[in-house]
Protein backbone atom coordinates (compact mmCIF):
# COMPACT_ATOMS: atom_id res chain seq x y z
CA UNK A 1 0.00 0.00 0.00
CA UNK A 2 1.34 3.58 -0.46
CA UNK A 3 -0.13 6.74 -0.78
CA UNK A 4 -0.09 9.66 -3.49
CA UNK A 5 1.93 12.73 -3.27
CA UNK A 6 -1.34 14.18 -3.10
CA UNK A 7 -3.12 12.63 0.07
CA UNK A 8 0.67 11.75 2.07
CA UNK A 9 0.27 13.38 5.59
CA UNK A 10 -3.06 15.57 5.51
CA UNK A 11 -4.49 14.86 8.47
CA UNK A 12 -3.71 13.91 11.87
CA UNK A 13 -5.53 10.39 12.92
CA UNK A 14 -6.88 10.02 16.20
CA UNK A 15 -7.89 6.49 17.42
CA UNK A 16 -10.30 5.71 20.22
CA UNK A 17 -10.14 3.06 22.46
CA UNK A 18 -12.99 2.04 25.23
CA UNK A 19 -11.28 -0.53 27.67
CA UNK A 20 -12.42 -2.21 30.37
CA UNK A 21 -10.65 -5.00 32.15
CA UNK A 22 -8.65 -5.62 29.10
CA UNK A 23 -5.18 -6.49 30.77
CA UNK A 24 -4.45 -9.41 28.26
CA UNK A 25 -5.24 -7.62 24.96
CA UNK A 26 -4.79 -3.77 25.05
CA UNK A 27 -0.47 -4.01 24.68
CA UNK A 28 -1.22 -6.37 21.45
CA UNK A 29 -3.48 -3.60 20.62
CA UNK A 30 -1.21 -0.48 21.14
CA UNK A 31 1.67 -2.24 19.40
CA UNK A 32 -0.39 -2.85 16.50
CA UNK A 33 -1.44 0.24 15.82
CA UNK A 34 1.49 1.73 16.52
CA UNK A 35 3.12 -0.37 13.84
CA UNK A 36 0.88 -0.43 11.41
CA UNK A 37 0.85 3.68 11.34
CA UNK A 38 4.58 4.28 12.00
CA UNK A 39 5.38 2.20 8.46
CA UNK A 40 3.55 4.82 6.35
CA UNK A 41 4.35 7.81 9.07
CA UNK A 42 0.91 8.68 9.74
CA UNK A 43 0.49 11.37 12.13
CA UNK A 44 -0.95 9.74 14.85
CA UNK A 45 -2.90 9.73 18.57
CA UNK A 46 -3.71 6.42 20.69
CA UNK A 47 -6.33 7.61 23.29
CA UNK A 48 -7.56 4.61 25.41
CA UNK A 49 -10.34 5.85 27.82
CA UNK A 50 -9.96 2.95 30.79
CA UNK A 51 -13.91 2.42 31.77
CA UNK A 52 -12.97 2.15 35.37
CA UNK A 53 -10.89 -1.64 34.87
CA UNK A 54 -10.76 -3.49 37.62
CA UNK A 55 -7.81 -5.60 36.42
CA UNK A 56 -4.41 -3.91 35.37
CA UNK A 57 -5.31 -2.31 32.44
CA UNK A 58 -4.18 0.95 33.82
CA UNK A 59 -1.01 -0.18 35.08
CA UNK A 60 -0.26 -1.58 31.60
CA UNK A 61 -1.08 1.48 30.17
CA UNK A 62 1.06 3.47 32.62
CA UNK A 63 3.99 1.38 31.09
CA UNK A 64 3.15 1.81 26.99
CA UNK A 65 3.24 5.36 27.41
CA UNK A 66 6.78 5.28 29.14
CA UNK A 67 7.50 4.12 25.43
CA UNK A 68 4.70 5.22 23.04
CA UNK A 69 4.79 9.12 22.78
CA UNK A 70 1.62 8.93 20.50
CA UNK A 71 -0.67 6.44 23.31
CA UNK A 72 -2.59 8.14 26.10
CA UNK A 73 -5.22 7.48 28.34
CA UNK A 74 -7.85 8.31 30.80
CA UNK A 75 -9.76 6.71 33.48
CA UNK A 76 -13.31 7.44 32.79
CA UNK A 77 -14.65 7.72 36.10
CA UNK A 78 -18.26 7.56 34.90
CA UNK A 79 -20.63 7.11 34.30
CA UNK A 80 -19.21 3.92 32.92
CA UNK A 81 -20.51 2.12 30.04
CA UNK A 82 -19.18 1.42 26.25
CA UNK A 83 -21.30 4.09 25.17
CA UNK A 84 -19.92 6.74 27.66
CA UNK A 85 -16.45 5.66 27.33
CA UNK A 86 -16.29 6.20 23.35
CA UNK A 87 -18.13 9.74 24.01
CA UNK A 88 -15.45 10.61 26.33
CA UNK A 89 -12.86 9.82 24.03
CA UNK A 90 -15.12 11.67 21.32
CA UNK A 91 -15.20 14.80 23.39
CA UNK A 92 -11.07 15.53 24.04
CA UNK A 93 -9.23 13.64 20.86
CA UNK A 94 -7.00 16.30 19.11
CA UNK A 95 -7.16 14.24 15.76
CA UNK A 96 -8.61 15.96 12.46
CA UNK A 97 -10.32 12.31 11.90
CA UNK A 98 -11.26 9.87 14.52
CA UNK A 99 -11.34 6.21 14.12
CA UNK A 100 -12.70 3.95 16.99
CA UNK A 101 -11.57 0.68 17.16
CA UNK A 102 -11.67 -1.96 19.95
CA UNK A 103 -9.06 -2.81 22.71
CA UNK A 104 -9.52 -6.86 22.16
CA UNK A 105 -7.84 -7.17 19.05
CA UNK A 106 -10.28 -8.08 16.84
CA UNK A 107 -10.10 -5.15 14.71
CA UNK A 108 -7.27 -4.80 12.32
CA UNK A 109 -4.55 -1.98 12.84
CA UNK A 110 -4.53 -2.73 8.56
CA UNK A 111 -7.50 -1.94 8.17
CA UNK A 112 -7.24 0.94 9.97
CA UNK A 113 -4.51 2.46 7.10
CA UNK A 114 -6.78 1.05 4.32
CA UNK A 115 -9.79 3.56 6.14
CA UNK A 116 -7.34 6.49 6.07
CA UNK A 117 -5.88 6.37 2.72
CA UNK A 118 -9.33 5.92 1.63
CA UNK A 119 -10.40 9.23 3.33
CA UNK A 120 -7.52 10.85 1.94
CA UNK A 121 -7.93 10.07 -1.84
CA UNK A 122 -11.54 9.98 -1.95
CA UNK A 123 -12.11 13.37 0.57
CA UNK A 124 -14.78 11.05 2.32
CA UNK A 125 -16.90 12.10 5.49
CA UNK A 126 -16.57 9.17 6.59
CA UNK A 127 -14.90 5.44 5.90
CA UNK A 128 -17.19 2.15 7.45
CA UNK A 129 -15.99 -1.15 7.20
CA UNK A 130 -18.16 -4.17 6.28
CA UNK A 131 -17.41 -7.93 7.32
CA UNK A 132 -20.20 -9.00 5.15
CA UNK A 133 -19.15 -7.90 1.41
CA UNK A 134 -16.67 -9.28 -1.29
CA UNK A 135 -12.94 -9.24 0.96
CA UNK A 136 -14.29 -8.72 3.87
CA UNK A 137 -13.42 -11.40 6.49
CA UNK A 138 -14.74 -12.84 9.67
CA UNK A 139 -12.89 -14.83 12.09
CA UNK A 140 -14.25 -17.47 14.99
CA UNK A 141 -17.40 -15.38 14.99
CA UNK A 142 -19.62 -17.10 17.41
CA UNK A 143 -22.75 -18.92 15.78
CA UNK A 144 -25.24 -17.64 17.71
CA UNK A 145 -24.10 -13.72 17.38
CA UNK A 146 -23.28 -13.90 13.80
CA UNK A 147 -27.20 -15.12 13.39
CA UNK A 148 -28.30 -12.10 15.89
CA UNK A 149 -26.19 -9.37 13.82
CA UNK A 150 -27.48 -10.39 10.54
CA UNK A 151 -31.05 -10.45 11.65
CA UNK A 152 -30.49 -6.96 13.53
CA UNK A 153 -28.73 -5.47 10.31
CA UNK A 154 -30.85 -6.58 8.22
CA UNK A 155 -33.54 -4.91 10.74
CA UNK A 156 -31.66 -1.63 10.07
CA UNK A 157 -31.26 -1.82 6.30
CA UNK A 158 -35.11 -2.02 5.81
CA UNK A 159 -36.03 0.58 8.44
CA UNK A 160 -33.42 3.36 7.73
CA UNK A 161 -33.69 2.30 3.80
CA UNK A 162 -29.91 1.78 3.40
CA UNK A 163 -27.51 0.19 1.19
CA UNK A 164 -24.71 -0.93 4.46
CA UNK A 165 -24.77 -3.91 5.38
CA UNK A 166 -22.70 -3.98 9.00
CA UNK A 167 -23.79 -0.94 11.27
CA UNK A 168 -23.23 -2.59 13.94
CA UNK A 169 -19.61 -2.83 13.79
CA UNK A 170 -17.96 -0.17 15.87
CA UNK A 171 -15.12 0.15 14.05
CA UNK A 172 -15.33 3.17 11.84
CA UNK A 173 -13.65 6.79 10.58
CA UNK A 174 -15.52 9.81 10.84
CA UNK A 175 -13.39 13.42 9.89
CA UNK A 176 -14.19 15.74 12.76
CA UNK A 177 -16.62 17.92 10.98
CA UNK A 178 -18.65 14.65 11.10
CA UNK A 179 -18.54 13.93 14.69
CA UNK A 180 -19.45 17.85 15.37
CA UNK A 181 -22.19 17.37 12.99
CA UNK A 182 -23.87 14.44 14.53
CA UNK A 183 -23.75 15.32 18.41
CA UNK A 184 -25.45 15.50 21.12
CA UNK A 185 -25.15 11.92 21.04
CA UNK A 186 -27.58 9.85 22.64
CA UNK A 187 -26.43 5.82 23.47
CA UNK A 188 -24.81 5.03 27.04
CA UNK A 189 -24.43 1.63 25.44
CA UNK A 190 -23.16 -0.38 22.60
CA UNK A 191 -26.22 1.26 20.88
CA UNK A 192 -23.32 4.06 19.54
CA UNK A 193 -22.39 1.42 16.99
CA UNK A 194 -25.54 2.28 15.44
CA UNK A 195 -25.97 6.10 16.36
CA UNK A 196 -22.78 7.30 14.67
CA UNK A 197 -23.71 6.08 11.20
CA UNK A 198 -27.18 6.02 11.17
CA UNK A 199 -26.74 10.16 11.52
CA UNK A 200 -23.79 10.74 9.57
CA UNK A 201 -26.02 8.56 6.71
CA UNK A 202 -29.02 10.50 7.09
CA UNK A 203 -27.79 14.33 7.53
CA UNK A 204 -26.00 13.68 4.58
CA UNK A 205 -22.26 13.12 5.12
CA UNK A 206 -20.29 11.59 2.46
CA UNK A 207 -19.15 7.87 3.38
CA UNK A 208 -17.40 4.73 1.32
CA UNK A 209 -17.96 1.30 2.71
CA UNK A 210 -14.79 -0.96 2.26
CA UNK A 211 -14.30 -4.16 3.43
CA UNK A 212 -12.88 -5.43 6.85
CA UNK A 213 -11.79 -8.31 8.48
CA UNK A 214 -12.78 -9.21 12.33
CA UNK A 215 -10.85 -11.39 14.80
CA UNK A 216 -12.73 -13.14 17.85
CA UNK A 217 -10.91 -12.02 21.08
CA UNK A 218 -8.41 -14.28 22.89
CA UNK A 219 -8.88 -13.09 25.90
CA UNK A 220 -11.73 -12.25 28.78
CA UNK A 221 -15.26 -11.88 27.86
CA UNK A 222 -17.03 -9.83 25.37
CA UNK A 223 -18.94 -6.97 27.21
CA UNK A 224 -21.75 -6.78 24.56
CA UNK A 225 -24.93 -8.31 26.56
CA UNK A 226 -27.27 -9.08 23.41
CA UNK A 227 -30.67 -9.73 26.13
CA UNK A 228 -29.80 -5.95 27.47
CA UNK A 229 -29.10 -4.25 24.23
CA UNK A 230 -31.97 -5.36 22.01
CA UNK A 231 -34.27 -2.74 23.56
CA UNK A 232 -31.53 0.17 23.36
CA UNK A 233 -30.90 -0.81 19.99
CA UNK A 234 -34.37 -0.22 18.55
CA UNK A 235 -34.90 2.72 20.79
CA UNK A 236 -31.76 4.43 18.86
CA UNK A 237 -33.36 2.99 15.33
CA UNK A 238 -36.64 4.84 15.82
CA UNK A 239 -34.99 8.32 17.04
CA UNK A 240 -32.84 8.12 13.28
CA UNK A 241 -36.17 6.70 11.95
CA UNK A 242 -38.24 9.81 12.93
CA UNK A 243 -35.17 11.99 12.30
CA UNK A 244 -35.19 10.73 8.82
CA UNK A 245 -38.35 11.25 8.21
CA UNK A 246 -39.98 13.77 9.86
CA UNK A 247 -36.83 16.29 10.71
CA UNK A 248 -37.39 17.89 7.24
CA UNK A 249 -33.60 17.94 7.57
CA UNK A 250 -33.09 20.22 10.31
CA UNK A 251 -30.08 18.34 11.24
CA UNK A 252 -28.75 18.25 7.79
CA UNK A 253 -25.27 19.08 6.81
CA UNK A 254 -24.92 22.85 6.21
CA UNK A 255 -21.91 22.87 3.26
Amino acid sequence: MEFSDQSRHQMKLSIVIPAYNEAKSIEGAIIGIEKALNKFEIEHEIFVIDDNSIDATSIILDELQKKYACLKYEINQGPNGFGYAVRYGLERYTGDCVAIMMADLSDSPDDLVRFYTTMLEGNYDCVFGSRFIRGGKIIDYPIVKRIVNRIANAIIRFVMNINYNDTTNAFKLYRRHTIDGIKPFLSPHFNLTIELPLKAIIRGYSYKIIPNSWTNRKYGESKLKIREMGSRYFFILMYCFIEKYFSKGDFNKKW
